[in-house]
C-alpha cells in the first residue's frame, strides 16, 4: 500500500469502485468499497493523488477526501470517456479515470466549497421554480383555450391572461373546470412569491459582494449573471486567458478543420448552459436598447448591419464573458470605452 501513487475513484450512490497504481501506472489493486467504507479506507492510506469524473456529489467527497491529506482532482467526464477500455463496468472506468488523470492536457474543475455550492444550488432552485411556472402558465392557457379565453403569450402578459378570466357565475366555464383554473393559479401564485424570495436572497447579498458590483457596471450584466458567474466560475484565473473562458461557456464557434483549410461552424454549445444562456440574454437587451435609442459603438453598430440579430447577440455574449474574466482576474473596475462615454 505504501507504492500508491494514484487512485482513480468512480463514484456512485452505494457502491463505489477504486483503482490504485504506482509511480509507473501498473495498476495495483481495483475493487469495491460499500459507501461507509470510504473514508476509512482513504483514511488508511499514505497521500496520494486521487481522480473521481465531475458528477453528483463529486465536490461533496473531494472535500472529504482532501480532509484526509490527500491530493483530489476531479476530472469532466466527457475526458474521461476516450480512456475506458472495451466494455463498460465500474472496475474499467475506474481504470479510465486513473489513466487520464496522468494527462498533462486535462484541466480539473475546481473543488467548490459547501458556501459556493449553496449559492449554486440557489441559483438552481430558482431556475427550477421559473420552469415550473412557465409549465403552470402554459397550461392554463391552454385550458382557458378550450373555452375561447385567449391573451397575448409571455409571463409579461399573465395579467391580462388572468383578467379574461370571467367570473364563476360565467356559464361558459363549467364548475368543475372552473375549479381546476383556480387551483393552477393558486400554484402559479405560489412559485412567484417562492421566486421573489430567492431573488430578494440574491440581490441581498450581492449588494456585499464587491465582484458582482464590479460586474453589473458591464452592459448586460444584472444582479442574477453576476451572481451566477460567481457561484459556477468560483476560480476564473485557471482560465488562461479569456478567449479559453468564453470557449468553456461554449461560445465560440466549432472547429472542423484539416490541413490549410480552416472551417468556423456555430458555436460549440459546451461548458455551463445556464451562464451562457443569462449572457446570450443580456446581449440581447443590449442589443434591442441599441435598435430603440442608438449606440456609440461602431463595432456593434457594423455587426448589427450585416449580420442577423442571434447571430450579433452571440458574438456581443462572447465579447462580454471576455470583459468579465478580465474584471475577475486582473481586477478594477469596468469603464466604458471611449466610443461609449457619454452613454
Amino acid at each position: 500500500m505504501d507504492k500508491i501513487a494514484t487512485i482513480g475513484l468512480d463514484l456512485a450512490k452505494q457502491v463505489f469502485q477504486v483503482h490504485g497504481a504506482d509511480a509507473q501506472g501498473a495498476t495495483l489493486f481495483n475493487r469495491k468499497l460499500r459507501r461507509a467504507e470510504v473514508p476509512a479506507f482513504f483514511e488508511k492510506l499514505p497521500p496520494c493523488i486521487v481522480a473521481m469524473e465531475a458528477c453528483a456529489s463529486s465536490h461533496y467527497w473531494a472535500r472529504e477526501i482532501s480532509a484526509l491529506g490527500h491530493q483530489v482532482k476531479i476530472l469532466p467526464a466527457q475526458y474521461v470517456k476516450p480512456f475506458v477500455m472495451r466494455g463498460k463496468t465500474d472496475a474499467t472506468d475506474a481504470a479510465a479515470i486513473t489513466e487520464a488523470m496522468k494527462r498533462p492536457d486535462i484541466r480539473s474543475v475546481p473543488v467548490k466549497t459547501a458556501a459556493q455550492q449553496a449559492a449554486t444550488m440557489t441559483l438552481r432552485t430558482r431556475t427550477f421554480f421559473v420552469r415550473q411556472r412557465v409549465n403552470a402558465v402554459n397550461a392554463l392557457r391552454g385550458y382557458m383555450a378550450e373555452f375561447g379565453l385567449v391573451a397575448d403569450r409571455g409571463i409579461a402578459n399573465f395579467g391580462k391572461l388572468v383578467t379574461a378570466l370571467p367570473d364563476r357565475a360565467d356559464a361558459r366555464i363549467p364548475p368543475a373546470a372552473r375549479m381546476m383554473l383556480d387551483e393552477i393559479l393558486a400554484e402559479i401564485e405560489t412559485l412567484t412569491a417562492r421566486i421573489q424570495r430567492i431573488e430578494e436572497q440574491i440581490a441581498a447579498n450581492a449588494k456585499e459582494d464587491e465582484d458582482i458590483r464590479r460586474l453589473t457596471a458591464v452592459p448586460g450584466i444584472g444582479t442574477l449573471t453576476a451572481a451566477a458567474i460567481q457561484a459556477h466560475v468560483p476560480d476564473p484565473g485557471c482560465f488562461k486567458s479569456a478567449r479559453h473562458f468564453s470557449a468553456w461557456l461554449g461560445l465560440t464557434p466549432k472547429q472542423n478543420s484539416s490541413g490549410e483549410k480552416s472551417r468556423s461552424g456555430k458555436i460549440s454549445r459546451m461548458g455551463n448552459g445556464e451562464l451562457r444562456s443569462l449572457l446570450y440574454i443580456g446581449a440581447m437587451g443590449v442589443l434591442s436598447a441599441a435598435r430603440r435609442f442608438g449606440t456609440r459603438s461602431a463595432w456593434l453598430r457594423r455587426l448589427m448591419d450585416r449580420r442577423p440579430p442571434r447571430v450579433v447577440a452571440v458574438a456581443l455574449a462572447n465579447k462580454t464573458a471576455r470583459v468579465v474574466w478580465a474584471l475577475l482576474v486582473k481586477g478594477g473596475a469596468y469603464h466604458a470605452p471611449a466610443e461609449l462615454a457619454g452613454n
